[in-house]
């Protein structure tokens, strides 16, 4: 194995050609690497087809166009690497501490390989953000793979009753991802990588992903391992509801036939999903109503389209169809925290309840339930605490309990309140992907960590999810020992300033969405 001194350019060959990245801090990078053709023209509305090979040495020292997508607040503070956006822009990136010697084969069996999927809602977000750079990954000996895939309508907008020959095109994102895994089983060995050795991860809509291509038999045996952070398998839409999206979406885009999708530019696309957000926003407690569901706000998702997405992927994995893949899963302790600035909260006792029945069909007793869990917190925290759950907490406990009747699986709850926003955020959605990506120096990121964030428990982090990788176990020196959960026990890695195992931290709450029904989502 090669390294070489900051700043030299290195050459890889890949099964599509030559590619040129760029050594840093012992790490090389190599960014920009197309892993299917651009999805554009006759390819719009299709599965992604593997990139065609190349002459001559492909550069790959600049991160490539990210997905087409609305400007947004977290696009604003943690947008791509690259300024650009384009329908082109299924491309990944590559961080490794060291290369196969050239012309020599790959020795031994490599090093693990981690692969990130973003989050964003599936409308914003990618795999150049300066939250997911890979030198902590690649310093610490895994090789660190980062992705884009197709966003908003352009990914998730499912048309097969527009035309029967486009169904499935509400999973195409999804696919993208597959594609991905696919290029990494082809190619990653002359990264240093190991191919029979790949952990999927991802956050909020990237862990949405990451557990339904735990069910997707496209994505089988493309990865071993899996780490779902602050989402899990509930995201999927059903046809009807995906029918109803996609409705409501060509009467804003005043379009009607495939031609007319597939000669839209991306700027009217983009217009038509950017005033579907704007109708729902505007009646927020009305959409909710309408779709029972707080992810009505996320119109374009994957669909169970018996297909590519067969069956429910909770019921999928409690059947079994994840057999033998250890997972790793949890949220964070005030999740809601983060979409409760852009959304006000209820202000009376009243308006609390009837905000709890669009979620329960038992909106007293879940009320009951959280005040005596929580019996300081103000109504705005009850309501996040309970849509917390609803959306991030008890999801991530089912999948678990799932999954653990198949494989070994572990839990944690990351409690750590950030400083930054004068504490508005606290413990908030995303604020531990700096410790996961042991970036809390970058000073980038300190708009979401403060600049104090502890570092010990950002190394104590970044290590438990490297030796998940590499040995399937999330362990390291700074942490107690993490029992696995099971199909009854909830014992959960309460990740803060001084960790602790905590066996079934929120009992009452959790004791009530098992015995209440929840409202259909």
């Amino acid at each position: 194995m090669k390294t070489s001194a900051d700043g030299t350019t290195v050459s890889v060959s890949t099964a599509q050609g030559a590619l040129r990245g760029v050594w840093t801090d012992q790490v090389a990078r190599f960014s920009g690497v197309p892993f299917a053709q651009p999805p554009i023209g006759e390819l719009r509305f299709r599965p992604p087809v593997a990139a065609e090979p190349w002459e001559g040495e492909r550069d790959a020292t600049g991160f490539g166009p990210v997905s087409a997508q609305n400007p947004s607040l977290m696009d604003s503070l943690f947008g791509g690497e690259s300024e650009e956006w384009s329908e082109d822009c299924l491309y990944l990136n590559v961080w490794t501490p060291q290369l196969p010697i050239q012309d020599q084969p790959a020795s031994g069996s490599g090093l693990a390989v981690m692969v990130w999927i973003h989050g964003g809602g599936f409308e914003m977000g990618s795999g150049s953000s300066p939250l997911y750079h890979g030198e902590s990954f690649a310093r610490d000996g895994v090789v660190l793979v980062t992705l884009n895939y197709r966003l908003g309508a352009l990914g998730f907008l499912e048309l097969g009753n527009v035309d029967p020959a486009y169904a499935g095109s509400g999973n195409l994102g999804l696919l993208d991802q597959v594609a991905a895994l696919q290029w990494v089983q082809q190619n990653i060995s002359q990264f240093g990588g190991d191919a029979s050795n790949v952990t999927i991860f991802g956050e909020s809509a990237g862990a949405m992903s990451v557990s339904t291509l735990l069910t997707m038999p496209r994505a089988k045996g493309l990865f071993h391992k899996a780490i779902a952070q602050s989402g899990a398998a509930s995201a999927s839409r059903s046809p009807e509801q995906a029918s109803i999206d996609t409705a409501e979406f060509l009467e804003l885009a005043g379009l009607s036939s495939i031609e007319q999708l597939k000669e839209a530019s991306v700027q009217e696309l983009l217009a038509a999903h950017a005033a579907m957000g704007a109708a729902r926003m505007a009646d927020p407690q009305g959409v909710v109503e309408k779709h029972r569901s707080p992810l009505a706000f996320l119109p374009f998702r994957p669909v169970t389209d018996g297909q590519e997405v067969p069956a429910d992927p909770l019921a999928a994995v409690q059947e079994g169809t994840a057999a033998g893949i250890p997972l790793l899963i949890g949220t964070n302790l005030e999740e809601w925290k983060l979409f409760a600035l852009m959304t006000p909260p209820a202000t009376t006792e009243e308006g609390l309840l009837a905000r709890f029945g669009l979620v329960s069909e038992n909106p007293a007793q879940a009320l009951e339930a959280y005040r005596s869990e929580h019996p300081d917190a103000s109504l705005a925290d009850l309501e996040g605490a309970v849509l917390t759950d609803f959306v991030f907490r008890i999801p991530a406990t089912r999948l678990a309990h799932a999954q653990a009747a198949h494989a070994p699986v572990w839990q944690y709850r990351f409690d750590w309140r950030s400083p930054a926003w004068n504490g508005m955020i606290g413990a908030a959605h995303a604020v531990e992907i700096p410790f996961v990506f042991d970036l809390v120096h970058d000073h980038r990121l300190h708009v979401l960590v403060g600049p104090e964030a502890p570092a010990e428990l950002a190394s104590a982090m970044h290590l438990a999810w490297i030796e998940f990788a590499r040995a399937g176990v999330p362990a390291a020196p700074q942490l107690p020992d993490w029992p696995l959960a099971d199909v009854t026990g909830r014992p959960v890695m309460l990740l803060e300033a001084v960790s602790q195992v905590a066996l079934d931290p929120e009992p009452l709450t959790t004791q009530f969405w098992e015995s209440a029904h929840l409202a259909e989502a």
